[in-house]
């Protein structure tokens, strides 16, 4: 794998934890508060030793999986997100509870991904067994095997148990949470585990108050794994977008190039599209499948994706610089952009080149309300948006000629403006004089493509004359 997209692999497992955190409609540090408690249990139970940090590992990775299965969880419960949110509380409704009796495959989905990402990363076998065992139950009536103890790992009550207690006590409060974990002792986890935690669960809680140095080198391998594996993992939860981060990755990378960016800033810019869908994890895949607008709440939801993408990365010092860029994934030049709504003036070059990636990339693609768009289609459509101005020109055409696979950007205009390059050209050339015929000569072009690149000059300025749009062009400095 190139180096330039590695990454420790400690930071590539807390990230992959808010994924699956956000994935499951929780703080995105649920997993890491469930990891120290796991740890504080096997410590309790076993004393010191490598299980603690298989204990831990495990924690924060049992999420891992539930992008792979969203779509399941979206026809099972109507709500990916919210759903497995009131089946972690043990707030479903009654219908919610009996859809829960077909999550087998779903289960089977979830762990067998969960497991290939241990291998993936490289854990221990005992980490890898307990993720790929990470649901079940104590009784026999967990998934996807049905296991009952013995068989269950160790590891497996432990994390089950610590999440059990961290959601439980967040949501319910401490009382009704210990009261429903001895409900569960022998039926989820061992009565003698459930007791131990009881014992200790309000001091372990308050030691989660206190936050928790930088864990990075926890693993205390140094070794480091390649941040693809992140991105893929966050678009497995929509099947459309399998793949996208890593060419919008490339393609972001090459255009960088051709835009005359240093190699750091290009590297940064390729990890910034590697992991810019993080906070898409936050919403449900119902809204992502809506053909055409959106309803305000819903939209709402999707304008949070860069503020939750900031967020997460911002917890793993390797993905500070690329997460400032990603945040800037659908900020626009006029300011019609997300979160932040920052126009022109506060955006630099590599937000602008991260923008027109990914909307390329997302053009040329299948999507369930649309098929994919053309290259000419798409290079068209981007370069109408640029002069909406909500695209930056010259970083949409460093996106095409990458795409194209050319090795120079052909000169433009230094930056978006409400005419495209051609609407400019014949604007100049009809401003000192030339007519139609003339000016379709000097181009190559019929007069019939000179008169329609025209009339819509005219309808962009909103002139109806040629020198009305002449002086408006020269006042605005398009010309």
């Amino acid at each position: 794998m190139p180096d330039r997209d590695c990454i420790e692999l400690e930071g590539a497992i807390l990230a992959l934890s808010m994924v699956g955190d956000l994935s499951m409609g929780q703080p995105f540090d649920q997993s890491r508060r469930t990891a120290r408690l796991a740890r504080l249990l096997a410590q309790s139970c076993d004393g010191a030793g490598d299980h603690l940090e298989v204990a831990r590992q495990v924690a924060l990775l049992r999420w891992s999986g539930c992008t792979a299965n969203a779509e399941g969880f979206t026809r099972l419960l109507g709500d990916d997100v919210g759903g497995r949110n009131a089946m972690l509380s043990q707030t479903l409704n009654a219908a919610g509870q009996q859809a829960m009796r077909k999550t087998t495959p779903l289960a089977q989905i979830h762990c067998e991904v969960s497991g290939d990402i241990a291998r993936t990363l490289g854990l221990n076998a005992a980490a890898e067994h307990g993720l790929r065992h990470v649901f079940e139950q104590f009784d026999g009536e967990g998934r996807p095997f049905g296991l009952r103890h013995p068989e269950v790992p160790e590891v497996v009550y432990q994390v089950l148990l610590a999440g059990d207690l961290e959601i439980m006590s967040r949501v319910h409060g401490l009382e009704a949470a210990l009261e429903w974990i001895t409900t569960q002792a022998d039926r989820r986890y061992p009565a003698s585990l459930a007791a131990e935690i009881s014992r200790h669960a309000e001091d372990w809680l308050q030691q989660l108050r206190t936050p928790q140095a930088s864990a990075s080198g926890s693993t205390g391998s140094g070794a480091t794994v390649s941040l693809t594996l992140v991105s893929d993992v966050i678009d497995l939860k929509l099947s459309w977008l399998a793949g996208y981060s890593r060419r919008a990755s490339e393609l972001v990378r090459e255009a960088g190039r051709l835009s005359g960016l240093t190699e750091s800033s290009v590297d940064q810019l390729g990890k910034a599209a590697l992991i810019h869908g993080i906070g898409r994890a936050a919403v449900p895949n119902r809204i992502w499948n809506t053909p055409g607008a959106l309803l305000e709440g819903d939209l709402e939801q999707v304008r949070l994706v860069p503020y939750w993408t900031l967020r997460a990365s911002t917890q793993v010092p390797e993905l500070v610089a690329p997460g400032q860029l990603a945040a800037h994934a659908y900020e626009r030049l006029d300011g019609s952009g997300y979160f932040r709504s920052l126009n022109g003036d506060a955006l630099q070059t590599e937000h602008c080149l991260l923008a027109a990636a990914l909307a390329w990339q997302a053009l040329i693609a299948d999507r369930p309300w649309r098929p994919a768009l053309s290259a000419q289609q798409a290079e068209q459509l981007l370069l109408d948006e640029a002069a909406q101005g909500r695209f930056d020109a010259r970083a949409c055409q460093a996106v095409m000629a990458a795409a194209r696979g050319e090795s120079s950007v052909a000169p433009g205009k230094a930056s978006g403006g409400p005419l495209s390059e051609r609407e400019t050209e014949i604007l100049r050339r009809i401003s000192m004089g030339g007519s139609n015929k003339e000016v379709a000569r000097q181009l190559g072009i019929s007069p019939s493509t000179v008169r329609t690149h025209v009339e819509s000059v005219f309808r962009k300025l909103q002139c109806t004359t040629r020198a009305a749009a002449t002086l408006k062009a020269l006042t605005l400095g398009l010309i």
